[in-house]
């Protein structure tokens, strides 16, 4: 998560977070055996507060956006091998359901099949979990509606997993520190900083801006999820797992809000 800071005459770029089955139940039983100080205002949290935000989640228009933006991502299938041109016909057939788990708080994510790609140097691996289509875009609807509460808080020079922010933004703004008289570029990694973050934590955080329960119950739910690792089931117990459409929106409120 880079973030580029002006300090003396440096620019420092920093590293900065009864369900339905969902396929065939018989696959889910196999598993089982440098930051400033948030600027949330007074204004910010009671409006967050008022906001029915499980209602806006499950909104025909932002469940509709966020099928789109699944469809259009493509992606590798998650355990229940459910590919993503199969989710249309699945959600004629179980949408409505689904929807009415989630508004009943009864609602379990499958786990996220676990892979590993490699990663730059070309010796080590990166692992990624992979979330079923359907909670990938349910994760995707969710993200939606918290993002734009939690940009507010975000710093400006923050370019890691944000939207219409990237490496290139974070290039351009120390080329502009550099114009000004600052001499140096850091550039930092935090190791293993998504598979290190602690879950309680992040949900107490979480629970500083978003007063909606059970949309904090329901993001609980997707860590705890667990993971498929060559086919055996694994509890979550730390980490935000790297690859689901709400993860780069996590991992940036557990960095922000706990790392000062």
């Amino acid at each position: 998560m880079k973030v580029t800071e002006k300090v003396g005459k440096h620019s420092q770029p920093k590293q900065k977070k009864r369900g339905l089955p969902q396929k065939d139940s018989a696959e889910r039983e196999r598993y089982a055996g440098v930051c400033d100080t948030p600027r949330i205002t007074e204004n910010t949290a009671t409006n967050a507060a008022d906001q029915r935000l499980l209602e806006q989640i499950l909104n025909r228009n932002n469940l509709k956006q966020a099928f789109e933006r699944v469809k259009r991502n493509k992606g590798a299938h998650g355990a229940d091998k459910m590919g993503v041109g199969e989710m249309l016909k699945y959600l004629k057939a179980n949408g409505e359901a689904i929807k009415q788990a989630i508004a009943e708080g009864k609602y379990k994510p499958n786990p996220v099949r676990r892979v590993e790609i490699p990663k730059d140097d070309g010796r080590s691996k990166r692992p990624l979990g992979i979330p079923t289509v359907i909670d990938r875009l349910i994760q995707q609807a969710i993200a939606q509606v918290l993002s734009p509460i939690f940009e507010q808080q975000f710093h400006d020079n923050s370019y890691g997993f944000r939207p219409k922010r990237g490496c290139h933004n974070a290039i351009k703004q120390s080329q502009e520190y550099i114009t000004q008289g600052y001499k140096y570029v850091v550039d930092m990694d935090l190791e293993k900083f998504f598979d290190t973050v602690n879950q309680s934590k992040l949900i107490e955080v979480m629970g500083r801006t978003i007063k909606d329960g059970r949309v904090i119950s329901l993001i609980h739910k997707y860590l705890r999820a667990g993971v498929v690792v060559r086919h055996s089931y694994e509890d979550t117990v730390e980490g935000v797992p790297q690859g689901g459409p709400l993860s780069p929106l996590l991992s940036n409120i557990r960095y922000y809000q706990t790392s000062c």
